[in-house]
């Protein structure tokens, strides 16, 4: 009897369970990508491949994924470092810096892209010092990676620490103690443990980068060619009632985009061990 009411959960059943989540995972995910399906399959062959092959649309998936990938790299590397600094040291004011981190999370995109193009422009506070050296931020694609880098840390920074604070120190202390240096210590028996959690907030930011929308637009100036993403470009298609032509760039962007994430997923789990306890 003890050994029945120890398996039994609070939730119903498995198969009640997984009824409810099988069905609002359709609702909410595979519905509305099958109704793009279906769109899609009506739409003429010839007005298909000329949408999504225009030079155009290809200029808007390369800048898309390109941004996304560099502020995904970016975001790892640094996203490491402040999750290290929160988890491993005490300083004034950590509970300010810890909360700022969730900040792009509360903040709305659009105020993150006015934001973030006010600070930036010509004669923004930054912008002002960086114009003179010859660096462009607002209205280049350069704005775009600092825009998808801004959303996206918090992925990074909240999925490594709890693997952090899981970690116990006294396995540093015992490296050090036998003569090995930091740098040792770190990527031969820290980095290892960390590189699942890390790979996975990589593809994270990766991934909401690709589909950022509100504080890109005000930041990159939207030039076709040059700064346009392809979520711009879609609502483009929309507002001039091209809507093959909307249908035929989502689908592309939208496998790519499922292409990209299975690959990063897939390499993770190649490089990815559990983590030590």
């Amino acid at each position: 009897m003890a050994a029945e009411e120890r398996g039994r959960g609070v939730l119903p059943g498995f198969g009640i369970s997984l009824g409810f989540a099988v069905a609002y995972l359709g609702l909410i995910v595979l519905i509305p990508l099958g109704a793009l399906l279906l769109k899609a399959a009506f739409v003429d062959g010839h007005a298909f491949l000329a949408a999504i092959t225009s030079p155009r649309a290809l200029a808007a998936y390369r800048l898309s994924f390109m941004a996304a990938l560099v502020a995904a790299c970016l975001n790892a590397v640094f996203g490491l470092l402040l999750a290290w600094v929160l988890e491993r040291y005490s300083f004034p004011a950590k509970r300010l810096v810890d909360g700022l981190v969730d900040l792009p999370f509360a903040l709305p995109t659009a105020v993150a892209g006015i934001a973030l193009t006010t600070l930036y422009a010509k004669g923004g506070w930054l912008g002002r010092f960086l114009e003179p050296l010859g660096v462009k931020v607002a209205y280049t694609p350069l704005g775009v990676i600092v825009a998808l880098t801004f959303v996206g840390l918090p992925f990074v920074v909240r999925t490594v620490q709890p693997v952090l604070r899981d970690l116990p120190v006294s396995v540093e202390e015992a490296a050090a103690s036998l003569g090995a240096g930091r740098a040792q210590t770190f990527f031969r028996l820290i980095l290892p443990d960390l590189l699942p959690a890390v790979a996975t907030g990589f593809t994270l930011a990766f991934a909401r980068g690709l589909g950022e929308y509100g504080s890109v637009i005000f930041i990159a100036g939207n030039l076709p060619m040059r700064s346009e993403i392809a979520p711009l470009l879609v609502m483009i298609k929309l507002e001039e009632y091209d809507y093959p032509g909307a249908i035929a760039i989502a689908l592309v962007f939208l496998a790519a985009s499922f292409v990209a994430l299975l690959v990063i997923n897939l390499l993770s789990l190649r490089t990815g061990r559990p983590v030590r306890r």
